[in-house]
Formats: structure tokens, C-alpha cells, sequence
């Protein structure tokens, strides 16, 4: 008789949490936003590549990956696709490797790194 005025719970509660889509801190064609980094990677591609790897604990060999590109993007919940990170490589490598590691750099500076 007791049993009968209790409520009984037939459904476990759920916890939502949307994601909020991230961005780009810079675009792909802004190197002169960070010219230490646009020299580095105009004139020593392999050690950005090396020094965006080592930023994600990576091998410095996948710094300038398509790999990597995509584990950050959706890291920072960056809208886009592989083939997009594929195509910015391969036609704009250095540029896309700069714009990787002003990223982290600025990412870096506000502590959300």
C-alpha cells in the first residue's frame, strides 16, 4: 500500500551539451599576421611542420599532414571536411601549415590550448 503513492521513475535523465562551432583564429591567406611564422614556413617548411607536430605531441613527421589538419579542426570543432583539408594542403601547403600554427599560437595566448 505504501509502493503505490511513491513515483516510480521509468526514464534516466539526459544531459545535452551543444557544441559550439569554432572558426579559423586567422584565414588561410593571412600571413602577414604573424610574420615570424610565415618566414618559418617560406623558408624552413619542415621545421613548422615539426614545431606544429610537437604543439599536438605528435611525430614531426605529420606536422603537415592532412591527418593532422583534421584532428585540430575537429579538436576546435572547426567546420569543414577532409577533402577540404586535403585540398588546402596539397594546393596551398605552406599557407595551410602557417595558418595551423598562428592558430595554435593564438589559441596559445587565450589559454584555450
Amino acid at each position: 500500500l505504501a509502493m503505490a503513492s511513491q513515483t516510480v521513475i521509468t526514464t534516466q535523465p539526459q544531459f545535452l551539451a551543444v557544441q559550439q562551432h569554432g572558426e579559423w583564429q586567422t584565414g588561410l591567406m593571412d600571413c602577414c599576421s604573424d610574420c615570424g611564422v610565415c618566414l618559418c614556413g617560406s623558408f624552413c617548411l619542415l621545421c613548422l611542420s615539426c614545431q606544429v607536430a610537437g604543439d599536438m605531441n605528435e611525430c614531426c613527421l605529420c606536422g603537415s599532414s592532412v591527418a593532422m589538419r583534421t584532428l585540430y579542426r575537429t579538436r576546435y570543432n572547426i567546420p569543414g571536411s577532409i577533402l577540404g583539408d586535403f585540398c588546402s594542403l596539397w594546393w596551398c601547403g605552406p599557407c595551410a601549415l602557417c595558418q595551423l600554427k598562428r592558430d595554435i599560437n593564438r589559441r596559445r595566448s587565450m589559454g584555450i590550448f
